[in-house]
């Protein structure tokens, strides 16, 4: 699941005085994160679920939000940095991110990293040691039936990437799924 609206989601502006990490659900977000928690419960019924959380806040938020749904179903949950959005380096005024931006889209999303920060390549590194963390938890014989990932747009399509085994270019190919996008 992707997290729900932010506040760099309502207004680009906030990225120049918040930390990405610090953004926090507006409360249309919040409304999305239920309403997720709710879809999620008619696809897995009774059963149990494991969850993995970025720590950025607005991540926690929206699984605080589809928890409150699922309640007990949630067996455990784990907060993960390696599951944490593209890593920009530093707050940076709206113009400079969309200079930014348009120089990455004609390089590639993938490859191009940000001054002080990360590319698409860094954040695939991340999720594929992520991914023997949940290797890991999927032999154990508690583990329940289902995964919960509660992540963001770029790391979530970088992990369907790694999952389905697609190419550089099918990757570029997609747009990042919408706020509290069940895939």
């Amino acid at each position: 699941v992707r997290h729900g609206q932010s506040e760099g989601n309502e207004d680009s502006l906030n990225y120049e005085t918040i930390p990405d990490y610090a953004l926090n659900l507006t409360t249309k977000g919040k409304q999305q994160s239920i309403t997720a928690g709710e879809e999620i419960a008619s696809i897995i019924g009774d059963e149990k679920v494991n969850a993995y959380v970025s720590p950025y806040y607005r991540t926690r938020q929206t699984y605080d939000g589809i928890a409150s749904v699922l309640k007990d179903q949630i067996q455990v949950s784990h907060e993960d940095p390696r599951i944490r959005e593209q890593d920009w380096g530093h707050l940076r005024h709206p113009d400079d991110s969309r200079l930014l931006v348009e120089e990455r889209n004609k390089y590639s999303l993938f490859y191009y990293r940000m001054k002080d920060g990360e590319s698409g390549a860094d954040v695939y590194d991340r999720v594929s040691v992520f991914f023997e963390t949940l290797y890991r938890d999927f032999n154990k014989k508690e583990y329940p039936d289902n995964t919960l990932i509660v992540t963001h747009g770029m790391t979530l399509r970088i992990f369907l990437m790694r999952w389905l085994h697609w190419t550089v270019e099918e990757y570029e190919s997609l747009k990042n799924p919408s706020n509290c996008q069940i895939v």
